[in-house]
C-alpha cells in the first residue's frame, strides 16, 4: 500500500498529526499495534488518573474541550475526547499493525515500512514519502535489573500495570520515583491503608518519604 504519509501510533500525537494532514487533504494512514486508539490511556493508566494540566493545554488541533468540561479532566473524560476526536476528523487507524522495520530507500526516495498484522500473522508493506513516529516517550515500561529483584518474595509492578490500591490494604509498599505517577500511586495506596514509602535518585533531605493520610 502506498500513501503520502505513514504515521506510527494512534495516541494523541498520531491522531493530531492525521487530523492536520486530513485538514490539508494530504493522504495518510495510521498504523497502531494495539486494537484501539489512545491505548496508553485506555490500557496502561491507573483508575484515579486526572490530567495535571489545565484542559486548554491538553486539547488537540481544531477541537478545544467543551467549556463545561472540568478544568482538570478525568481519565474517562479524556479517553472519550480521543475517541470523539478520531471520529470528528475521519481518522480510521489500521489496528493490530506492529511495525517491525522502516527503511528509507534512496533509489525511489520513499520509506518502505514493514508491519506485522497481529490478527492474521502476515507481514504487510507500506510505502510513503514521509514517516511520522508517534509512539510516545513512555510507550514501554522499564524495570531495571536490580540485585535481589528476582529473589524478592513480594510483587514487583511497573506503574503502567497499576490500576488501583484495592487488595493492598495494610501492605508495605515501596514506590520508586516521585513523578506524577509515583506521587499519585503512593497517595492512592495510603488512602486505602497501605504503608507507602517513596524513594528518589536525586538528593533530598530524606532518602525516603513515608506517607500517612
Amino acid at each position: 500500500m502506498e500513501e503520502v504519509v505513514v504515521i506510527v501510533g494512534a495516541g494523541s500525537a498520531g491522531l493530531a498529526t492525521s487530523a492536520c494532514l486530513n485538514h490539508l487533504s494530504i493522504s495518510n494512514i495510521v498504523l497502531e499495534k494495539e486494537d484501539c486508539c489512545g491505548s496508553l490511556w485506555k490500557k496502561r493508566t491507573y483508575d484515579r488518573l486526572n490530567l495535571h494540566l489545565y484542559k486548554k493545554f491538553c486539547s488537540l488541533p481544531f477541537k478545544p474541550h467543551p467549556p463545561k468540561s472540568p478544568a482538570f479532566m478525568s481519565k474517562a473524560a479524556f479517553v472519550q475526547y480521543l475517541d470523539d476526536y478520531a471520529s470528528s476528523f475521519n481518522i480510521s487507524p489500521w489496528y493490530c499493525r506492529s511495525v517491525e522495520s522502516a527503511v528509507f530507500v534512496e533509489g525511489d526516495q520513499k520509506w518502505h515500512i514493514e508491519a506485522k498484522n497481529t490478527m492474521s500473522g502476515e507481514m504487510e508493506v507500506y510505502v510513503s514519502n514521509f514517516l511520522v513516529i508517534a509512539t510516545a516517550e513512555n510507550g514501554e515500561g522499564y524495570v531495571p535489573s536490580l540485585p535481589g529483584l528476582y529473589s524478592f518474595g513480594g510483587e514487583v509492578l511497573h506503574s503502567s500495570n497499576y490500576k488501583s490500591a484495592m487488595g493492598d490494604e495494610a501492605k508495605e509498599v515501596l514506590v520508586v520515583g516521585c513523578g506524577n505517577s509515583g506521587m499519585e500511586i503512593a497517595y492512592d495506596l495510603s488512602n486505602i491503608g497501605a504503608h507507602a514509602s517513596i524513594v528518589v535518585k536525586n538528593p533530598t533531605p530524606q532518602r525516603a518519604v513515608n506517607l500517612t493520610v
